[in-house]
C-alpha cells in the first residue's frame, strides 16, 4: 500500500507542479488558449490557483520524504482533491465535460492519497 501511495504522490506531484508552474508564471493571454478557463477568472485567482497547485504538489512529497510535520501530505492531498472538485464545478458551469473526467480521476487519486496517510497505518 506504502508503495502504491507514493507512486500516486510522485505522478500528481509532477502533475500539479507543471500546471501550477505554467500557471502561476505565465501571463493570461497565453494561458487562455491552452487553459479557456482562465477567462472566467482575474489574473490574481488564476496566480493564486497556480500557487495551489504548486503548494499541493511539494506538500505531497516533502513532508513524507523528509518526516518533518508529515501530517502536512494527506493535508495536501485533501486541499487539491477540494481544488479538483471545484474545478469540476468550473468545467460542469462551462460544459467542458472532458475536463471533468481528469478532474474527478485527479480527485479520486488525492482522496486515495489522503486516505491513506490519514489511517492508522499511515506514513
Amino acid at each position: 500500500m506504502n508503495l502504491l501511495l507514493w507512486i500516486l504522490q510522485a505522478a500528481l506531484a509532477a502533475l500539479f507542479g507543471a500546471a501550477g508552474a505554467m500557471t502561476s508564471a505565465q501571463p493570461k493571454d497565453k494561458l487562455e488558449p491552452k487553459l479557456p478557463w482562465t477567462a472566467d477568472f482575474s489574473t490574481h485567482t488564476v496566480r493564486f490557483i497556480g500557487l495551489a497547485e504548486l503548494a499541493g504538489a511539494l506538500g505531497l512529497i516533502l513532508p513524507a520524504a523528509t518526516g518533518l510535520v508529515p501530517i502536512l501530505t494527506p493535508l495536501a492531498a485533501t486541499g487539491l482533491a477540494l481544488l479538483m472538485a471545484l474545478a469540476a464545478l468550473t468545467h460542469l458551469r462551462r460544459k467542458e465535460s472532458t475536463a471533468i473526467v481528469l478532474n474527478a480521476v485527479l480527485l479520486i487519486a488525492a482522496a486515495v492519497i489522503a486516505w491513506g496517510r490519514f489511517g492508522p497505518h499511515a506514513l
